[in-house]
């Protein structure tokens, strides 16, 4: 074989070197649940990332057989053209460069572009002689990869087929809690058209208080002629003794019992957000308004708590099983302007 022919063969070895070492299969920003959605879903983009999430070992081996193939072809043209020892140190040379060399941006970009024309037929071969690339595999695959758990939905996948090895509750509870980042306030919070709510001049004499008891609700919010003038909020266990004090005989109106703090939540908040706001604030109940400053319902941390646990959480006042479903039951129009027409 001529010195011409031998010196073109060895060039071409060194650049097929370079695109294959410049190969770097990476496994998708998706997880394997989506991924498998996907793919159901007749997706072959996602049934080729699923096949390359699978079978990323026998890659990388095969790549690691192909540049050691190379590399042994070099030495011995090498040492035919340049004599051994010249032959050896080229050889080296090229063994410890090629690497960093075929990571430079622009020939992995050329590699990758290869690569991905050839990847289908690639895998295909490796499905089709599974023991051979058994026998030369190089990388054992880990052992917990069909453990990890990579997205949240995959989890919820998880629990929901996980039968009688997670009670009811328990399954609740891990579903709401990893849901509850996604909910807002709107999801939790009492309707404007079924919040109770009470005017600041009223007299608290036993009929009204009787009332107050029999709504099963704990808190008030105080008005000021209509629920978008809130002034403050009224406590039921603050009235608990009050036909028991010496004034007993004088009249006690609803501004002189109340509570003048009043805090604010925008309905598009996360419950995560209203949470932290109920913790700093040490504030039980918040007004929700729209962008317009209007009222547009009410938020307890019974009701972020409840939508974290995924149950009803009575306290001491609560004397129905789910208030919120009672008062869909027995609409009385509450807060509604008499202008607006009920749908």
């Amino acid at each position: 074989m001529s010195i011409l022919l031998l010196s073109v063969i060895y060039g071409l070895i060194i650049v097929v070197l370079i695109l294959v070492l410049g190969v770097h299969p990476q496994l998708s920003s998706h997880s394997q649940f989506e991924l498998k959605r996907r793919a159901h879903q007749g997706d072959e983009e996602a049934k080729l990332l699923l096949k390359r999430r699978t079978y990323l070992a026998d890659l990388f081996s095969l790549q690691r057989v192909i540049a050691a193939l190379l590399l042994v072809t070099l030495s011995v043209i090498g040492v035919e053209l340049f004599h051994w020892l010249v032959g050896f140190l080229v050889s080296l040379v090229i063994a410890l460069y090629s690497g960093a060399l075929a990571r430079l941006s622009p020939l992995q970009k050329i590699s990758q572009r290869v690569y991905g024309r050839y990847e289908g037929v690639i895998i295909h071969c490796i499905e089709k002689y599974a023991i051979v690339f058994w026998a030369i595999r190089s990388v054992v695959p880990s052992q917990s990869s069909e453990l990890d758990v990579e997205s949240r939905e995959e989890l919820l996948e998880i629990v929901k087929n996980a039968g009688d090895a997670l009670s009811k509750d328990e399954k609740k509870l891990i579903t709401n809690s990893l849901k509850f980042k996604d909910m807002k306030v709107a999801d939790a919070m009492i309707p404007r058209t079924m919040i109770d709510s009470i005017g600041n001049d009223e007299v608290l004499g036993p009929i009204v208080l009787d009332g107050l008891y029999k709504t099963g609700h704990s808190r008030f919010p105080v008005i000021d002629g209509d629920i978008d003038h809130v002034v403050g909020m009224l406590y039921v266990q603050d009235l608990v003794t009050i036909n028991n004090t010496k004034q007993s005989q004088k009249a006690h109106h609803v501004i002189d019992a109340m509570e003048h703090a009043v805090y604010y939540i925008r309905e598009d908040q996360s419950l995560q957000q209203a949470l932290a706001a109920f913790i700093k604030t040490r504030h039980h109940l918040f007004i929700v308004i729209n962008r317009y400053r209007e009222t547009v319902g009410l938020l307890s941390l019974e009701d972020v708590l409840e939508s974290l646990l995924g149950k009803k959480i009575n306290d001491e006042f609560d004397t129905h099983e789910d208030l919120r479903k009672v008062a869909e039951r027995n609409p009385r129009g509450n807060n509604t302007p008499k202008t607006s027409t009920a749908s």
